[in-house]
């Protein structure tokens, strides 16, 4: 019976410990610097993506990013998301890229925007036209820059016929 005693005593100053902790601090709101950081990306993606510099692209993103594009796997990675950039893109000449909402706290922040691309896949002869929403997560980085670990996409404009060529 002692034993039982001592063992209710011992959960119950536990229990009551662990209920006087001061609740958990919530991060602070992204600062301005922050908001101005991560509205800079849109900017150098761009300025990688017409110069067709996929390495340049990759960097953009965490080593430990996920890409979530239409109608296909995951793609998991930075290495795996260049990859697929030389894969597809072939030649960009047209890109522009804006983020309509930025929101967050602390190191993390989510983007939501939209982008338009022109580019000629490798092996075709005419450029493909693309509209485009995306929402992405990033996570700030112990040098101040920004990255993207997560991203989700798709197009605006209706799936292309049967036949056409365009597997992406």
């Amino acid at each position: 019976m002692r034993a039982r005693t001592i063992a209710f005593a011992v959960a119950a100053l536990a229990l009551a410990s662990v209920a006087c902790q001061p609740p958990a601090q919530e991060a602070a709101p992204l600062s301005e610097e922050d908001v101005a950081a991560i509205r800079a990306v849109p900017q150098s993606y761009t300025e990688a993506t017409l110069a067709n510099d996929y390495a340049a692209l990759a960097a953009h993103w965490a080593e430990d990013a996920v890409n979530m594009v239409p109608n296909q796997s995951l793609i998991e990675g930075r290495a795996a998301i260049q990859a697929r950039y030389e894969a597809v893109l072939g030649m960009v000449t047209e890109y522009s890229n804006t983020m309509v909402e930025i929101e967050g706290h602390g190191d993390v922040a989510y983007a939501r925007g939209v982008s338009s691309i022109a580019f000629t896949p490798k092996g075709m002869p005419e450029p493909v036209r693309d509209a485009i929403k995306y929402l992405a997560v990033l996570r700030k980085q112990p040098d101040g820059s920004w990255l993207f670990t997560h991203m989700c996409w798709n197009s605006d404009l209706p799936l292309p016929e049967q036949g056409s060529g365009i597997e992406d």
